[in-house]
């Protein structure tokens, strides 16, 4: 149970928060919407106590515990079951089997519980983050989008598991579907404020909408009568037999109010830059093997044989585990193919955006200058 009473949060002139309350009751599973920068993730910070509020309160009853969907990567065990029973109690710790079944659950084999959690893709270590989190057992989970990198499999097994979770959630991700199958209420931020319904994504919009058609029609109508009244009162003025009418008038406007116009959502403009390539073919990918040891029968795909040709779009497909990433790693120049080459058009520029892009950056630039940077 949380209680969050007129919060304020600002960062510089932004204004984040404000006055916002809301509250998640005993075994309420919360799904998080509102556009991006309106401060979702902020929410979750303060909410682990990692970002404070300007005002207001964020109340939990003593000895509440809250377990988050790590997206930093940081490892310190030899093997994916040591890493995630790690988060148990230290009397809990035999309780493996928990471990295993949450594991299984999210795509990993038997044989990968023994293996060092490092060497796994980007995709897979935040699946080991998100057993941790699950395995924990706190009585509020905060999932920040944990549906990224899992398959099929992986979403109806966490889409089952979630439905039987018999404590409190907030669940922010982009899959709306998974949002709506998973959860009892929607909490939105928007305008700077907090509005939670009973009910899924399409309930919340719904009222939304008809809130906001209501309050312009109620604003343009006061609008209306404020005019009509205003020209009453000029007229009135001119006369000292209706002076004191005009007055009367101009008292029952003031306390009529007024009702601020609502201001255009802005959407997001975007496009991607595209540097043209002269040649027909951009890259030809001629027989190449890979192998993390550089053993063939270690190979995670072999004799591999394609071309990419001017405005091809490809999307690649295959089972966790067989190498598409490890492909466009090859293909974007990170990784070197164990066997094979890779040749592309010398006017040719690639862009790559991996599972894992923080060690690309350089943390003691502000984001515009690691922008401009590329």
């Amino acid at each position: 149970m949380i209680i969050v009473n007129n919060l304020e949060k600002s960062f510089g002139p932004q204004s984040l928060f404000e006055r916002v309350s809301f509250l998640i009751n005993e075994g309420e599973r919360v799904g998080l919407v509102g556009k991006n920068g309106t401060g979702k993730s902020t929410l979750f910070k303060m909410i682990l106590g990692q970002e404070s509020p300007d005002s207001g309160t964020l109340t939990t009853p003593k000895g509440y515990r809250i377990g988050a969907l790590e997206q930093i990567i940081c490892f310190t065990k030899p093997t994916v079951l040591e890493e995630c029973v790690e988060v148990l109690n230290p009397d809990k710790q035999w309780e493996y089997y928990k471990a295993e079944i949450i594991l299984s659950g999210l795509g990993f084999s038997e044989q990968d519980f023994h293996k060092d959690p490092s060497t796994f893709s980007g995709g897979y270590q935040v699946r080991i983050n998100l057993c941790k989190a699950l395995l924990a057992n706190p009585n509020m989970l905060l999932l920040d989008e944990p549906t990224n990198y899992l398959d099929i499999l992986s979403l109806r097994w966490l889409k089952e598991y979630l439905n039987k979770w018999p404590g409190e959630m907030l669940l922010i991700t982009h899959d709306r579907d998974f949002m709506d199958k998973v959860t009892t209420h929607t909490l939105g931020l928007h305008r700077k404020q907090a509005k939670k319904v009973k009910g899924d994504t399409i309930k919340f919009y719904e009222q939304i909408i008809q809130e906001e058609e209501a309050y312009e029609l109620t604003r343009k109508n006061l609008e209306s009568k404020r005019k009509e009244m205003q020209l009453l009162i000029d007229r009135f003025r001119a006369k000292a037999s209706k002076a004191s009418m005009a007055q009367s008038r101009l008292k029952m406007m003031g306390k009529m109010g007024t009702m601020e116009k609502l201001d255009t959502e802005k959407n997001l403009g975007f496009r991607f830059n595209h540097l043209p390539c002269p040649g027909k073919i951009v890259m030809n990918v001629n027989d190449i093997s890979f192998s993390y040891d550089g053993k063939p029968e270690s190979n995670i795909f072999s004799n591999l044989s394609f071309s990419i040709g001017r405005r091809d779009r490809i999307g690649i497909i295959g089972a966790n585990g067989k190498g598409k990433s490890t492909l466009l790693n090859c293909l974007a120049g990170e990784l070197i193919p164990s066997s094979g080459s890779i040749t592309k058009h010398p006017a040719a520029r690639l862009g790559h955006f991996g599972q894992t892009n923080i060690d690309r950056l350089e943390p003691q630039n502000r984001v515009l200058d690691e922008i401009l940077r590329t």
